[in-house]
């Protein structure tokens, strides 16, 4: 399940809402990595964005994600 359809369903989030928060919470977690990590960072997010609107198969999405492995 994608982090902001988790948004969406459990914290009863609007789609803008989980947008919001997801915006947040990724500068807030670039803020607090040594800087030589901030592109990692940017990577996470940005394959958890590509995959929130990937039409693909679960299992796919489940092979891309960096926290399933």
């Amino acid at each position: 399940m994608d982090l902001l359809k988790e948004l969406q369903e459990k914290a009863g989030l609007s789609n803008e809402q989980a947008l919001k928060t997801f915006e947040i919470l990724k500068e807030y977690v670039r803020g607090k990595v040594p800087g030589f990590l901030s592109g990692t960072v940017e990577k996470w997010f940005a394959d958890i964005e590509k995959r929130a609107g990937a039409q693909g198969s679960a299992e796919e999405s489940k092979d891309n994600d960096f926290l399933e492995h």
